[in-house]
């Protein structure tokens, strides 16, 4: 939210959102979407996001990131704990399982949030949430003369902790573990060379006023959908009056064309009818 009331104050637009909140040690990407775009910061918030992380070990902290109060610290031989062992551990959270939130996060339990709670000292049950991770790879050890560090790369569903699936890690490889670094490589579909810094972004806007140079259109978030220009100027209002209109195309999700080249709406087809998801006109 940072981000956002920064990017607020240099364009000049009070209809700012982030498709996705990053923990404050995080860099990496983050989709923001400015004006009528903000409709759709949801499916960003759902899609599929890639980090880069840094695994140490023999740490235990109550964030369960390197920021945190140490709590345990464990001696580790580096003879048992070794990259085939670590690798052997990421194959066992690599799928569909549970994962309980940290205290330190802003999930919601009886109307508080947890993060609020364990400031106070407190902690309290959890229940677990289902995740999907797709791909938790070992990258490297780290040379590092003090630590045991580990680079991964983690492709996962909306929801997870990375910091708590190191901490679940350290715990599975018995001596414990913290999220070192982070950095988002990848959010509804944006990777880094997508990105732009929020520097670039003020020092353009001061220099030529042109948003063009940063902003991409709503739609290029529905790249992974067909696109349907509907055929009649007839079809484009009912449309626009929120009314499904009769269609010959395959059943599935679209994105939905006025004539004239305007993205209308995202829209589902299924029956021969075309009936508007979410629309942005």
């Amino acid at each position: 939210m940072d981000v956002c009331a920064k990017l607020r104050g240099i364009l000049k637009e009070r209809r700012i959102g982030h498709g996705g909140t990053l923990d404050p040690m995080a860099t990496g990407v983050l989709p923001v979407f400015v004006g009528n775009a903000t409709k759709a910061a949801q499916y960003a918030e759902n899609s599929i996001k890639e980090y880069i992380g840094i695994l140490r070990l023999g740490i235990i902290t109550d964030t369960q990131d390197i920021t945190g109060n140490i709590l345990e610290t464990r001696d580790i031989n580096p003879d048992i704990i070794t990259p085939e062992r670590v690798k052997n551990i990421m194959r066992e959270f690599t799928g569909e399982t549970e994962q309980t939130p940290p205290m330190y996060s802003a999930v919601k339990i009886n109307g508080k949030k947890l993060y609020q709670l364990a400031r106070k000292g407190k902690e309290i049950p959890r229940p677990p949430r289902k995740i999907k991770i797709y791909e938790l790879e070992l990258l490297n050890q780290e040379n590092n003369k003090n630590n045991l560090d580990f680079a991964f790369r983690c492709r996962c569903s909306k929801g997870v902790y990375i910091r708590t699936l190191c901490h679940d890690m350290g715990l599975a490889l018995g001596c414990g573990g913290v999220l070192y670094a982070l950095r988002r490589t990848m959010a509804a579909g944006f990777r880094e060379v997508d990105a732009v810094s929020l520097e670039y972004i003020e020092k353009n806007i001061r220099e030529t006023g042109d948003y063009n140079a940063f902003l991409r259109p709503v739609d290029s978030l529905f790249d992974q959908y067909p696109a349907f220009t509907v055929p009649t100027p007839e079809a484009e209002r009912k449309i626009r009056h929120g009314n499904p209109i009769k269609t010959r195309i395959p059943d599935g999700i679209y994105r939905v064309y006025a004539p004239d080249g305007a993205f209308l709406c995202l829209s589902e087809a299924k029956n021969g009818v075309l009936t508007s998801q979410k629309n942005f006109f």
